[in-house]
């Protein structure tokens, strides 16, 4: 069975950093996009980023680009979010999310539904003053 396990959330200041990691079992990690998806409190969820399946390709919503970056480990089944000059508006769950077909972008539109592909449980992500 697919599983997704984020990590790496916490408290950080504005303008501070952090790297998130996902990692994947129970499908072929290699073969697939993976993306991020975030959920500010009382928001939906927002498509952050998506990476292709060896990673060459990568796509950042304008919200963070320029400060996000993602990437992936292939040989550890891992997919990383790095996140810089973190702003208040970036606090939310992060999400790790699997395409729900192998070799396929299907990016993500809004409304974000949890029914698009796999998801794991989600970090937490605090941007605090």
């Amino acid at each position: 069975q697919v599983q997704l396990g984020e990590s790496g959330g916490g408290l950080v200041q504005p303008g501070g950093s952090l790297r998130l990691s996902c990692a994947a079992s129970g499908f072929v990690f290699s073969t697939y996009w993976m993306y991020w998806v975030r959920q500010a409190p009382g928001k939906g969820f927002e498509w952050v980023s998506s990476i292709s399946v060896g990673g060459a390709t990568t796509f950042y919503a304008d919200s963070v680009k320029g400060r996000f970056t993602i990437y992936r480990d292939n040989t550890k089944n891992t997919v990383y979010l790095e996140g810089k000059s973190l702003k208040e508006h970036g606090t939310g769950v992060y999400f790790c999310v699997k395409d729900p077909a192998p070799y396929t972008n299907t990016k993500p539109a809004s409304p974000i539904q949890r029914d698009f592909g796999s998801w794991g449980k989600g970090t937490q992500v605090t941007v605090y003053s």
